[in-house]
């Protein structure tokens, strides 16, 4: 795969469907200065500040990073890409990757308000103890395979997820699946019920306060399944719903097809919201275990 200016870009390892993209070391130098003139606050605070440092990004690769990465991820045949620094050291600390990633983000288009955070962005921990109301946190469970923003009015046709530190981790490894790998595809989204209306709300802690309604499963402009799902946040109205659902869950789960890797430190996973799921495999239990993740998810500039 041809590389573009200032980067490297190779198909991932374990899957062809997922593309590797490293920014090389002199290119992360070039962007300490731009990234610098803005520090976090002003990033939250003023949006068009974080298209100035997309550009800055962007600029540096000769205006072709916001083509490649727009073409992979509307890229049915793709759909997902990885990025980051190749190397990691003291500049590229946490700051300096809620920069990139933020960057990236306005490079493929423009963010939702998280409201679980208050901003565009939201930063969590997953640490030994928790008592939150959400998988998220819950570093002992699988957090089975869904697609986020199933219960806001926004649209969301991406998300990023950035590892920015992790510290005495054994296990957690990220778990993705395409739908056009499912093999239980055809048999679900064949299904009359998963056409219908669901109910879906959230817990306390995404600040969320309305309820929407939507299918489990749509057709893209070819025709293909789309999917919004979460385990955590439909209502079933009758048995027919909660039972489909739970078949779901069941065929998501067993999928021998699921993506498992491992995403270094200072790497972010890109993905197409309607056609990739994501995961995590549980921790090694250890009361020392700490992860911090960036997420930010949004919509395309075109729809």
């Amino acid at each position: 795969m041809n590389n573009i200016p200032g980067c490297e870009v190779s198909p991932n390892k374990i899957s062809s469907r997922i593309i590797d993209i490293r920014i090389k070391d002199e290119t992360i130098e070039k962007l300490i200065f731009p990234f610098n003139k803005f520090d976090l606050t002003s990033l939250e605070l003023k949006p068009f500040t974080r298209f100035t440092i997309a550009k800055s990004l962007d600029d540096l690769t000769d205006n072709k990073l916001s083509n490649l990465m727009s073409s992979i991820i509307k890229d049915r045949r793709t759909g997902c890409f990885t990025i980051g620094p190749k190397s990691i050291s003291l500049k590229t600390n946490d700051k300096f990757l809620v920069k990139l990633s933020t960057a990236v983000a306005h490079l493929i288009g423009v963010p939702n308000h998280d409201s679980m955070a208050g901003k565009y962005y939201a930063r969590f921990h997953v640490k030994h103890e928790d008592s939150s109301d959400s998988y998220l946190r819950k570093a002992y469970r699988n957090m089975d395979l869904h697609t986020d923003g199933t219960y806001v009015n926004e649209i969301t046709d991406w998300l990023i997820m950035t590892k920015l530190e992790e510290k005495n981790a054994e296990g957690g490894e990220t778990a993705m699946l395409h739908l056009d790998e499912w093999e239980y595809c055809d048999e679900m989204y064949n299904d009359p019920i998963g056409k219908q209306d669901f109910v879906w709300g959230s817990p306390k802690s995404k600040n969320v306060n309305y309820k929407i309604k939507h299918p489990v499963f749509s057709a893209d402009i070819n025709g293909k399944p789309e999917i919004s799902y979460i385990d955590q946040f439909p209502e079933p109205k009758n048995m027919q719903q909660g039972n489909f659902l739970q078949k779901l869950s069941d065929c998501l789960e067993k999928s021998e097809n699921k993506i498992i890797t491992k995403l270094p430190v200072g790497q972010a996973i890109v993905a197409n919201n309607y056609f990739w799921l994501h995961g995590r495999k549980p921790f090694v239990k250890n009361e020392l275990l700490s992860r911090e993740l960036l997420r930010i998810r949004g919509q395309f500039f075109e729809r």
